[in-house]
């Protein structure tokens, strides 16, 4: 096994772990904040981070044969996220945590069974104006990145919810 691959899987690993803590700390007020400049719920948005993973790994492994990613525009991806919103928007904690534990598993073990050649690997990605990039710059970017991107986002907006409702009781 590559220690590069493992060190990623360990990293997709401790964010989907910290974001399923977060996500099981949260009241249930806490789970409707809305995010700010986003307008996902806290709820949703774990259940996002969930649901990618598998796409995520789908696009790394185009990349980490050679193959280019095409077609994947910023649009593509807001229109996916607002149909995830539409979808899941009464997500339960209890089924995004189950989803994010499950899907963050899959996740490190497909990342796990590349190679160093392969996390090497570059292609084009139109999602970065055809730019070639690397199978682990795309991992680093999306999968790992992903949980603590968004954790931090919920836990800013959280805070804010909370110090409104300090300033308005």
């Amino acid at each position: 096994m590559s220690r590069r691959a493992e060190a990623l899987a360990q990293r997709l690993e401790q964010g989907a772990r910290e974001l399923a803590d977060l996500a099981a700390s949260l009241t249930d007020a806490d789970w409707e904040v809305r995010l700010p400049g986003d307008g996902r719920t806290a709820g949703i948005v774990v259940h996002h981070v969930a649901a990618m993973y598998p796409l995520e790994i789908q696009l790394a492994q185009t990349l980490a044969e050679g193959q280019p990613i095409a077609g994947v525009t910023w649009d593509a991806v807001h229109e996916i996220n607002a149909t995830h919103a539409r979808e899941h928007a009464n997500v339960t904690r209890e089924e995004a945590i189950e989803l994010v534990r499950r899907n963050g598993a899959l996740a490190a073990a497909a990342i796990r069974d590349l190679t160093d050649a392969q996390l090497d690997r570059a292609a084009t990605i139109s999602l970065y104006s055809d730019a070639p990039l690397s199978c682990q710059f795309f991992l680093e970017d999306h999968a790992v990145r992903h949980s603590f991107h968004h954790a931090a986002a919920i836990r800013r907006a959280v805070a804010g919810a909370r110090a409104e409702e300090g300033v308005a009781a």
